[in-house]
């Protein structure tokens, strides 16, 4: 199992109910704990701890008798069956599922890497951001989020309302920072409802966020540089502009998409070698598109271990079949289950204020209330994968699932 993402949380945990049979897994993992990606704005916003926001990851590895490596993929031949540790080891596997989120090219944007802040892998934006908070504690910061999405949209406003929750700093009392957000275009939060991106201007607003409707050229150590040829002065430039694929998939042999994805069918399988799995946001799915978010790879948990299950526990499965019948059946005839992506989902844009905005379809709501139900159903989330305190001696027992609100990916 390569990655702790949404879908691989929930193998782990149904595991330390019932083990996998005559199977030895392996968790490779860079970080020791998941944090949920949509509690992350409520982080920088000043309204949760990272630990209230974080899964470990060793516990549920230890209750389902899973070897948990806490490094990272760097490479994968899938024709020998092999991945490469940035460790330096390498492990040969039968059966693989990958669940490892996607990247951000720091080389995309002429200077990010050298000055700007990336929103992943998520353990490192948290610690820069503890570094921001503590420089404007002592000084007045420019705080530029490059990415007029849901995730710079959110953080946005929750570095404004944290920089509020400063108070006035300095001998003259001069507020604690100022926070701009460049959206690459004319309109915020490209793709959504228009009443959602109405709601979302209207926060902005509300909040006085400078709001720049250009593209981010080029990041400088002390300004973020625009297409139109203006400059923003800048002390902390957040690169929230999207995500890709991982680099080291494209040696790998799978069948990739145009993007470098890797493509699997309603199985959850590898358009190209059936004993590779994978699910969550390293994924197309060709014949049932859908965004990358965490309410579709918690939703493709169940199936994920169902398949992983059975195809790790029939005798002389099909793992070089040449037809997709073949791959997609176990030897007994017992089709492998079938993931549907769900056609609506629920969305809930957090407002750095206790406030949110909410979108499923063409119903879409805001104010407080909704950021409150946003708050109960992320923390029953989290919740729900921590193990309880158990009896020495006596295994941990795991909580009910619950489906996540889709917020910063």
């Amino acid at each position: 199992m390569l990655g702790g993402g949404h879908a691989h949380v929930h193998v782990l945990r149904e595991m330390g109910r019932e083990r996998f049979a005559a199977a030895e897994v392996t968790l490779v993992t860079p970080f020791a704990r998941q944090i949920y990606s949509g509690m992350v704005p409520g982080i920088v916003a000043g309204h949760y701890q990272a630990d209230d926001a974080a899964i470990p990851l060793a516990p549920l590895a230890a209750a389902a008798g899973v070897a948990m490596h806490e490094t990272a993929a760097v490479a994968l031949d899938a024709a020998r069956r092999q991945v490469r540790l940035a460790d330096g080891r390498t492990l040969g596997y039968d059966v693989l599922s990958l669940d490892v989120g996607s990247d951000m090219d720091r080389g995309r944007l002429p200077g990010a890497r050298e000055h700007a802040i990336f929103v992943r892998p998520i353990e490192t934006f948290l610690a820069a951001v503890e570094n921001v908070l503590d420089a404007a504690a002592e000084r007045p910061l420019d705080i530029v989020i490059v990415g007029g999405g849901a995730a710079g949209v959110e953080l946005a406003l929750a570095f404004q309302f944290r920089l509020g929750l400063l108070g006035p700093i300095g001998a003259r009392g001069h507020e604690a920072g100022r926070v701009a957000l460049v959206v690459g275009g004319e309109r915020v939060l490209p793709g959504y409802p228009e009443a959602v991106r109405r709601h979302a201007e209207q926060a902005l607003d509300r909040n006085r966020v400078t709001l720049f409707r250009d593209t981010c050229t080029e990041v400088r150590a002390d300004a973020v540089v625009l297409a139109s040829g203006a400059r923003v002065a800048c002390d902390a430039p957040v690169i929230a502009t999207g995500s890709e694929a991982p680099r080291w998939l494209a040696g790998s042999g799978l069948a990739l998409d145009g993007q470098g994805y890797v493509v699997t069918g309603p199985t959850l399988q590898s358009g190209s070698h059936p004993e590779v799995f994978a699910a969550g946001d390293v994924t197309t799915r060709i014949d049932a598109p859908h965004p990358r978010s965490g309410v579709y790879a918690v939703r493709a948990g169940p199936p994920l271990l169902a398949n992983l299950r059975a195809w790790c526990s029939a005798p002389g499965l099909a793992a070089a079949a040449a037809t997709e019948g073949a791959a997609t059946a176990l030897t007994s005839g017992a089709p492998l289950k079938r993931y549907t992506p769900q056609a609506r989902s629920l969305n809930i844009l957090s407002c750095g204020q206790r406030r949110a905005i909410a979108a499923r379809g063409n119903w879409v709501a805001a104010g407080r209330w909704v950021w409150w139900w946003k708050n109960v159903i992320d923390r029953r989330f989290v919740a729900g994968y921590v193990l309880p305190a158990a009896p020495a001696g006596a295994p941990a027992a795991p909580r009910a699932p619950v489906t996540p609100s889709a917020g910063t990916r």
